[in-house]
């Protein structure tokens, strides 16, 4: 008998990439945890770098055909478990009327910036979906490409971090403004966060009509909300985009330098993302089991460490997260620029090849 059962295991069809993070995602135990990076398209990849020779930043968003490319390399190249839509969250700001563009000395510069109530009010959050259709059209061309091998994550930024970058007119060193606001003048800070978080809905929903298979929403400056304060200046928005999007698929929800607990665990969401400044043992024991966990090994050691320290990092957090269902290997941010390829090779080896 025992030997029958083994030769029954033997003979099961081997979980294709897509199924092993759906199945993940549903709760359900896995061969090994799925692997993608956040950032992993672009950046330190040659491939991009050729592309970004003849091509701006800004012509490979809103070229469909482009977009697509640049998703594809890094799942060519490593073969991930999903691939994650190539493109930026402040085309939702673009979309209402407030565009952006990157500034030679890095960094991101609004076209204006919102000072007051009245230019909040001549944010148009209606027809949203209607102009941000190139993604759903660079979406069509990776979802032909993938076909059921690979899944496919759209992605949008939460309601608080786009208003960090549209009241401070950019990127930042400091981020006080949408703060203050939250403090001081909570009838204009409502009266923006409510538009992009319908502005937000519209987008992922566009986003799941073209087929992806999951979303993240990156609450990427959430963490610089006081504790008590981030229920009711990002949390609350972010369980109104997830319930605005009717369980039609999984929401992973990463906020950086978030740690409250309780507020992440009511969002929603089926998968927390988790920085890499905080213990991801400590992190799980703050969750409910039957919230997915996904990160959180150090971006910089991508760039920094031999590949043997890559290695054994990336083993140390799969002993850790081993048995629990739901959890997602990735970084605790995006990777840098600079990270070397073969530390990537050896970080998705060890992970693939985990047992």
């Amino acid at each position: 008998m025992r030997a029958t059962l083994v030769d029954k295991k033997r003979t099961e069809p081997a979980l294709t990439p897509r199924q092993r993070i759906l199945k993940t995602f549903q709760g359900h135990a896995v061969d090994r945890p799925p692997i993608w990076l956040m950032r992993q398209a672009g950046r330190c990849l040659p491939e991009y770098r050729t592309l970004r020779k003849k091509h701006s930043f800004r012509d490979l968003i809103l070229s469909p055909e482009l977009a697509a490319e640049v998703t594809l390399q890094p799942v060519n190249r490593f073969g991930f478990d999903a691939a994650i839509l190539f493109g930026d969250v402040l085309v939702v700001p673009e979309a209402l009327g407030q565009g952006f563009c990157f500034r030679e000395t890095g960094g991101v510069e609004m076209s204006h910036t919102i000072r007051n109530e009245s230019d909040i009010l001549h944010l148009n959050d209606h027809g949203v979906a209607g102009r941000l259709q190139y993604v759903a059209e660079a979406i069509k061309l990776i979802k032909a490409d993938l076909g059921h091998q690979t899944a496919l994550l759209g992605f949008a930024g939460s309601p608080w971090t786009l208003a960090n970058f549209m009241l401070e007119g950019g990127s930042s060193e400091k981020h006080t403004v949408a703060l203050d606001l939250f403090q001081t003048e909570w009838m204009s800070f409502s009266l923006l966060i409510r538009k992009l978080t319908v502005a937000v809905i519209d987008f992922l929903n566009l986003q799941i009509d073209a087929g992806v298979d999951a979303v993240q929403i990156f609450d990427s400056l959430g963490g610089l909300l006081p504790e008590e304060d981030f229920e009711t200046a990002s949390g609350q928005w972010i369980s109104a985009i997830i319930r605005g999007l009717n369980k039609r698929v999984p929401v992973i929800v990463y906020s950086k330098g978030t740690r409250n607990w309780d507020a992440l665990g009511r969002l929603g969401a089926q998968v927390i993302g988790i920085d890499q400044d905080i213990d991801l043992a400590l992190a799980a024991s703050h969750l409910p089991e039957n919230i997915g966990i996904q990160g959180n090994f150090d971006p910089e050691l991508l760039s920094n460490a031999t590949s043997g320290a890559v290695v054994a990092e990336a083993n140390r957090l799969l002993e850790i997260m081993r048995g629990r269902a739901g959890y997602i290997f990735n970084l605790g941010h995006g990777v840098p620029p600079d990270a070397r390829l073969d530390n990537l090779e050896a970080l998705v080896a060890t992970v693939q090849n985990f047992k």
